[in-house]
């Protein structure tokens, strides 16, 4: 569905494994799986520079500082994060775009700053071998359908099941990891972002219908529970028949 990445534009390293903190000309929000149809920014450091020494303490002092600072600023956006690198999930086997194709229904997903709208339905379409059509859509409290159409594609043909997908030009895409799905009637999709100590995550719930069994829910809980994604904070998509009605499809 949607996901919001973070570009620096002037930056040494934003790991613990490479160089260090010199200059931060920018550092701003930039939607790349995003329901939005114009790219937002959120400034979260002022241009300056930070002079850091080859000092391996002073490098982890402003690492931590730094990403204390993200830390405070994505939780205040209701964005998903946590301390600690990506997992490494295994993905649906044999992943086949061309079942996988035709519109899903948004069941449940981890909170973001970007989907505010209920009635979420995610519309792919494939373009040709390894490239993904994707068209989100939303139903807004004033009535309005917001959509946005971009692409996904597969970055290694070894692993169909993990795309990168993007809506706009010169934005960094996203990762679209199908952990689970029987084409047929669900699919659970992951994604994960490292930011220096800590990741930022996301993970939709999809079905063929607008409702989904409490067991099979369950389930897909299960699974990403299993990889220490806090299920309790995901929240539900109203997919009531009378409400959505009103959504320009």
């Amino acid at each position: 569905m949607g996901v919001h990445y973070f570009r620096v534009d002037t930056i040494a390293d934003l790991s613990m494994e490479g160089g260090l903190f010199e200059q931060v000309s920018s550092f701003e929000q930039v939607p790349a799986l995003t329901h939005h149809k114009h790219p937002g920014k959120l400034h979260i450091l002022h241009t300056g520079s930070i002079a850091v020494n080859s000092d391996p303490i002073d490098k982890m002092k402003t690492m931590l500082v730094i990403s204390l600072t993200l830390l405070s600023v994505l939780a205040a956006s209701a964005q998903s994060i946590k301390f600690g690198k990506c997992p490494k999930p295994d993905v649906q086997a044999n992943f086949d775009a061309t079942r996988y194709v035709g519109r899903w229904y948004e069941i449940m997903k981890l909170p973001t700053a970007f989907q505010k709208g209920e009635c979420g339905t995610a519309t792919y379409s494939l373009k040709s071998p390894g490239v993904v059509g994707v068209l989100n859509s939303e139903l807004l409290k004033d009535g309005t359908t917001n959509s946005i159409a971009g692409s996904a594609k597969v970055k290694n043909p070894a692993e169909p099941a993990k795309l990168e997908v993007s809506f706009f030009e010169n934005s960094p895409p996203g990762p679209y990891w199908v952990l689970s799905s029987d084409y047929e009637g669900h699919s659970l999709v992951y994604g994960c972002t490292d930011f220096g100590l800590f990741r930022m995550e996301f993970s939709w719930i999809l079905s063929r219908e607008p409702t989904l069994s409490e067991e099979t829910t369950e389930e897909l809980h299960a699974i990403l529970s299993s990889i220490g994604v806090n299920v309790a904070k995901m929240v539900s998509t109203d997919q009531d028949a009378e409400l959505c009605s009103a959504m320009i499809q």
